[in-house]
């Protein structure tokens, strides 16, 4: 079975989804697909008419997740956002760095650190945003973004 979560229309996150759902990925509108784990990826998320960013990152409180591979989703993100399309950010259980991700668009789309946490852990039960070395990402993110723009 898919373990995905929607978040918004336009944002989902997954644990990582095997090539054989592609086609129930594809029916959300998903468009983009972005990898945040070491494993390769399935195929079918690397072809039309998905495209496929990887950002190989590890879950461990010593090795945070940088804010510049944020950014770089976020940036990567965006985009298919605003031309009515959906992404996909995925991890290993969905509980971590794909909640980190998420909650960094959601940061960028206007909401505040606070309430994307808050909409990602009412969406996927098992996200856990305000783990220690997750927390400090997406606030650290939060600041560098507003910052920025």
């Amino acid at each position: 079975m898919l373990d995905i979560s929607e978040i918004t229309d336009y944002l989902y996150i997954a644990a990582y989804p095997s090539g054989k759902y592609a086609k129930e990925v594809l029916i959300r509108d998903i468009r983009l697909v972005i990898n945040m784990i070491w494993l390769k990826p399935a195929k079918e998320y690397t072809m039309e008419p998905f495209r496929m960013v990887t950002l190989r990152t590890l879950d461990a409180p010593f090795s945070r997740i940088p804010v510049e591979t944020l950014v770089k989703g976020v940036k990567e993100a965006l985009p298919v956002i605003a031309n009515g399309e959906a992404v996909m950010v995925y991890c290993r259980e969905g509980r971590h760095r794909s909640v980190a991700m998420a909650s960094c668009i959601l940061i960028a789309c206007g909401y505040s650190a606070e309430d994307a946490m808050n909409l990602v852990s009412a969406h996927r039960e098992v996200a856990d945003p305000r783990a220690d070395h997750i927390v400090s990402q997406i606030l650290a993110f939060e600041e560098t973004w507003n910052k920025k723009n």
